[in-house]
């Protein structure tokens, strides 16, 4: 198996839920940090995640096109194509991060091109999609994640929303690092009241518990997962209470935790934080800063090393296999597919590929 169809995705998340732990999910901007993240999860006899956000899928149509819809399905067709060649992993594909001014140009369109595609017998290009609501109000952010779980239903896609606001800085889209970054056991059973839990179809909540994109350094972030374990047991009780009629008795809640977790901003997060959130129910967990550092730094190294041989100095004519973009780039490529093995390992996911 390479790209997950709808079932094979279905039970990757169910093997996660019922196993204790996460998938990676990997931020690509390019074919070679795809490539990167491939092999990554090949390595790692992992299966995994790999997403391309607002910007990066803008950024993948090229600068003269800067479309991301263009850029997403272009993307997709080259992981279709190259994950092939991983038959003993399964990659499912995501969009990252749509908050509500790029729905109509960007996720909207693609449920209506996948909804197109499953009605032609055809499997979705992508296989989940990312409501990014944490700047509106949550009634606003439920009614539009009402309407997009209807479009995931027909598109035999997985809806994942963000519920809360998460700090720092992503493709233009930033918070404050304030209280707001925190969710309330209130605020999940009123996602289940409108989302149901999984009777009215498959969807995956990032609830914030002091998450924060980019880079800190340690003290700035106050992490608290134990408010999933909060959110998870205010809506089982809620379930079994009978304040939650719809789920009673129609929807089996593995480990006793009624919703599918995202983590985002966990870069740099402490590995006993991490395992915490991933007890609670977090299923998969973002990853893009530390993978982004993971490339970069080599190419930084390499042209610091080879800096007379990338730069034509002094009138001289530099070293052309020095600057040929493969000699840095295989280096890149190499190190952040190590980055994403050593997520696999910590997030508990490595060695557990589907068969």
């Amino acid at each position: 198996m390479t790209i997950a169809t709808p079932e094979r995705y279905a039970e990757m998340l169910d093997a996660a839920r019922r196993g204790g732990y996460a998938y990676p999910a990997i931020n690509v901007t390019s074919s070679q940090t795809l490539n990167a993240a491939l092999k990554g999860f090949a390595d790692a006899e992992s299966d995994g995640i790999i997403q391309i956000s607002v910007g990066g899928a803008a950024y993948v149509s090229g600068i003269g096109v800067n479309d991301r819809v263009t850029g997403s399905l272009a993307l997709a067709a080259f992981a279709h194509e190259v994950a092939a060649k991983y038959p003993n992993i399964t990659i499912a594909l995501h969009t990252d991060h749509c908050a509500k001014q790029y729905l109509d140009e960007w996720v909207r369109p693609l449920l209506a091109h996948e909804a197109d595609q499953v009605a032609r017998g055809q499997e979705p290009t992508f296989q989940s999609h990312m409501w990014d609501g944490s700047t509106v109000p949550l009634k606003e952010n439920l009614d539009i994640a009402e309407e997009l779980l209807d479009k995931s239903q027909k598109a035999h896609t997985v809806l994942e929303i963000e519920i809360g606001a998460v700090g720092g800085e992503e493709d233009g889209h930033s918070a404050e690092i304030n209280e707001k970054l925190y969710s309330t056991p209130e605020d999940g059973l009123e996602v289940a009241r409108r989302l149901g839990l999984g009777e009215r179809g498959r969807y995956m909540a990032a609830f914030t518990f002091g998450n924060v994109h980019g880079a800190y350094k340690p003290g700035v972030v106050k992490l608290r997962p134990s408010l999933l374990g909060d959110i998870q047991a205010r809506a089982a009780r809620a379930v079994a209470e009978g304040e939650l009629p719809s789920a009673a008795g129609m929807v089996y809640f593995p480990n006793g935790k009624p919703f599918e977790l995202v983590f985002h901003g966990g870069s740099g997060s402490r590995p006993e934080e991490i395992a915490e959130a991933v007890s609670y129910g977090v299923i998969k967990m973002n990853i893009d800063t530390d993978t982004q550092y993971a490339f970069t730094r080599p190419i930084a190294d390499h042209v610091f090393e080879n800096y007379d041989k990338v730069l034509k100095i002094d009138g001289e004519v530099g070293e052309k296999k020095f600057y040929d973009p493969r000699s840095w780039g295989r280096k890149a490529e190499d190190s952040m597919s190590a980055r994403v093995v050593e997520a696999c390992r910590q997030l508990g996911s490595a060695g557990k590929a589907l068969k």
